[in-house]
């Protein structure tokens, strides 16, 4: 099956400065942005079907039984609703599909990436009134509700099973072979998401070359994030050259050598290297 082709120019610079607005906004609203990501991956997803999604999940919200009571309470309700009833989960196989990654992808297909499942379980939640916050464990993303001398873990990749503490012990033990530290199990902040939905998705396009647009699109919206790495500026310039747009990732790779150039000097000099090889490919 095809993966979602990105939108024109037009409407994919529409997509980006709206998503530099909401990623710069006081409060920045995580389904907003993850439907933004959707949208530059996805030139089907217009202003329509973003609505749509955001409709779904308010919908979604209303039809959660109400249980009233504790953290547990709520953990049990997502699960009974969304991952019984609605028969939200994942699979192995959603690693391989980029639409894992894509919120409107997941609300349609019902499956998608821990982080994604996430993201549902916590907006229906929140949306219900539930106390809930995404938790990033180390290799899987995991939904938390109440506060830390009460929390309650579900995981819903496998349909909001609420987790014991040997549970989420094993699985950080399985992904970095190190013991769960206590600050693996804090609140993660909705930017952070983003982050790391935006690495899923660079990783999925690293081992697809045929995918660079992907990559690109992808690097070019955590550029856009208040806070990021330097190094991506190399990223896109190397993907810029990979495109066959030799110019423009010249002028990138002189760019992100000022910046390396204040620390090491030597690598600024290779990087320089580099954009004097992509401008020869102009002639």
């Amino acid at each position: 099956m095809r993966s979602p082709q990105p939108p024109q120019p037009e409407r994919a610079d529409e997509v980006r400065r709206r998503f530099a607005d909401e990623a710069r906004a006081e409060r920045p609203d995580l389904a907003a942005l993850c439907l933004l990501v959707g949208a530059a991956a996805d030139g089907t997803l217009d202003e329509a079907g973003i609505d749509a999604a955001q409709i779904e999940l308010d919908e979604l919200a209303g039809r959660l039984p109400f249980r009233p009571g504790g953290p547990r309470s709520w953990a049990t309700a997502l699960a009974e609703f969304l991952g019984g009833r609605c028969g939200y989960r994942g699979s192995p196989g959603d690693y391989q599909r980029l639409e894992s990654s894509l919120l409107h992808a997941v609300l349609r297909r019902r499956r998608g990436l821990p982080i994604l499942l996430s993201v549902v379980w916590m907006e229906v939640a929140r949306r219900a009134g539930a106390p809930v916050y995404g938790v990033a464990l180390p290799g899987h993303f995991v939904v938390g509700f109440g506060p830390p001398e009460q929390q309650v873990l579900a995981d819903p990749f496998d349909g909001g099973r609420v987790l014991t503490g040997s549970d989420a012990e094993l699985l950080v033990a399985g992904a970095t072979g190190a013991p769960l530290d206590p600050s693996m199990l804090t609140p993660a902040d909705p930017l952070d998401i983003v982050v790391r939905i935006l690495n899923n998705i660079r990783a999925w396009a690293a081992a697809r070359p045929e995918r660079s647009d992907v990559a690109l699109w992808s690097v070019e919206l955590s550029l856009l994030l208040p806070s990021h790495p330097a190094r991506l500026r190399y990223e896109r310039a190397q993907l810029l050259v990979q495109r066959g747009d030799f110019l423009a990732g010249a002028i990138e790779l002189d760019a992100y050598a000022d910046v390396v150039a204040a620390v090491d000097e030597p690598a600024a000099a290779r990087v320089r290297q580099q954009a004097h090889a992509a401008r020869a490919m102009l002639n």
